[in-house]
């Protein structure tokens, strides 16, 4: 008899899964798709267009809440966790909740959902959402262009339209993210790369977008999401790890074997950091991974006139997901604030609209700043309204996204960037050097 089975996910990393190890596999059935984390994605269906010949009506996608009822009434044997950046206790406590009703709790090894690539790989990973990866394939990339190598980036998934559609994705202009209607926070994670020159590829069949992306690319740069593993085994790992949030590289999944394995670890936002807390980064990197190559950086904050910001009550913006499930209490926009002289951070949780209100709800620890929500057309609504309506001299976006092309804000706006700049050495071009060195040895 087959296994009846649930994929836990967040719609990204649980449908690489089912396409890579469950689609055609006539050992599982697949009764369902759980989703947490993200909105608006329960109550749909992945579709039978995705879903393969084993699945011709597609398979449902409840939510999370609903994993222990869905266990007993299809009598569930197996149960398989898919998605990242949650801590090891939380883990756990999902696992505890599986295995009392009498199912088996499964965490998929590491290599057995990554594709192979006919060309060479480097990817950019994080033990936290947050971390500052976005700089860093950034930088990669700027490097290989100018060493004469055209890198395609793959971006980790985020599905949140139509999955038919978005099965491959190519982005290479500001036009493409206009016609596939891209969220705020696919935006925030395309746009940059977009406007470096980099090609850009994401969606929903990994397999797929790797055979369109082999054609254009000299190299692929993997841009991870939150703390998740790539998709595509890499010839060259590069994680980055957050002194905000010393410890972190050792309490969450899948951050802890992002650290475990990674070929080079950077240690970002050394200007900001205490001491102490690389301190305990250090001594984790030599108890778990001492064979590592260690870079140190920092995250350099810049701002568009900022002398507009000395003196003025601001109201800040900040990168999503780095502040609701990776945890942050900030980010560069308060920095920004700060550094430039502020006179007030304007609280705007008086202020908040709709589903911006649940946000600040969800997420008591979000103080003093909106983080950009934008899911779905309604809740950018919401995000503009909840901007419009703060009373405030000055409006800080410090999401990587221009979000002037997306909303409309009555008051004067700042933009709020940040680039990786090494201290010391090795620094990124002296790896990325190296791995060109090897790979045109081999």
């Amino acid at each position: 008899m087959k296994k009846r089975i649930i994929i836990m996910g967040a719609a990204g990393r649980d449908f690489h899964n089912f396409n890579l190890c469950f689609r055609d596999n006539p050992v599982y059935q697949v009764v369902a798709f759980t989703a947490a984390q993200i909105p608006f994605i329960h109550n749909r269906t992945y579709p039978g267009e995705l879903a393969g010949v084993l699945y011709p009506n597609g398979i449902p996608i409840y939510r999370e809440e609903r994993l222990a009822s869905l266990i007993k009434e299809y009598k569930i044997d197996e149960v398989f966790f898919s998605y990242s950046d949650v801590s090891h206790e939380y883990i756990m406590h999902k696992a505890s909740l599986v295995t009392s009703l009498g199912s088996h709790f499964i965490l998929l090894g590491a290599e057995k959902t990554m594709l192979k690539a006919n060309r060479p790989v480097i990817s950019v990973c994080a033990v936290r959402t947050g971390c500052g990866k976005s700089g860093v394939t950034r930088s990669i990339c700027k490097i290989l262009m100018q060493k004469g190598k055209k890198p395609v980036a793959i971006r980790h998934p985020m599905p949140y339209g139509d999955f038919i559609k978005q099965r491959v994705q190519r982005f290479a202009a500001q036009a493409d993210l206009i016609t596939c209607n891209c969220t705020i926070e696919e935006r925030e994670e395309f746009e940059p790369l977009i406007d470096a020159g980099v090609t850009v590829y994401a969606g929903v069949d990994y397999a797929d977008i790797l055979k369109q992306a082999e054609k254009e690319a000299d190299i692929i740069v993997w841009d991870g999401g939150n703390n998740d593993l790539p998709f595509i085994k890499p010839d060259l790992e590069i994680v980055i790890v957050d002194p905000h949030r010393a410890g972190h590289e050792l309490l969450y999944y899948h951050g802890e074997i992002n650290f475990r394995r990674a070929d080079v670890l950077i240690i970002n936002k050394m200007d900001t950091a205490n001491i102490s807390a690389v301190d305990v980064i250090t001594k984790n990197i030599k108890e778990v991974n001492p064979e590592t190559v260690v870079i140190y950086a920092k995250s350099v904050i810049k701002a568009t006139n900022a002398d507009c910001i000395q003196g003025k009550n601001v109201l800040v913006v900040e990168d999503g997901p780095s502040l609701t499930h990776g945890g942050m209490a900030f980010g560069a926009g308060i920095v920004a604030a700060k550094m430039f002289h502020a006179a007030e951070i304007v609280n705007p949780r008086p202020y908040a609209a709709g589903s911006i209100k649940n946000i600040f709800s969800s997420y008591p620890h979000i103080k003093n700043l909106i983080p950009a929500m934008g899911y779905a057309s309604q809740q950018i609504k919401d995000l503009e309204d909840t901007i419009n309506n703060t009373p405030c001299d000055l409006v800080l976006i410090a999401t990587p996204v221009d979000l002037g092309r997306i909303i409309k804000i009555d008051k004067p706006t700042v933009r709020v960037s940040y680039e990786i700049e090494e201290i010391g050495k090795p620094t990124i071009a002296d790896i990325v050097e190296r791995f060109l060195a090897q790979q045109s040895a081999s």
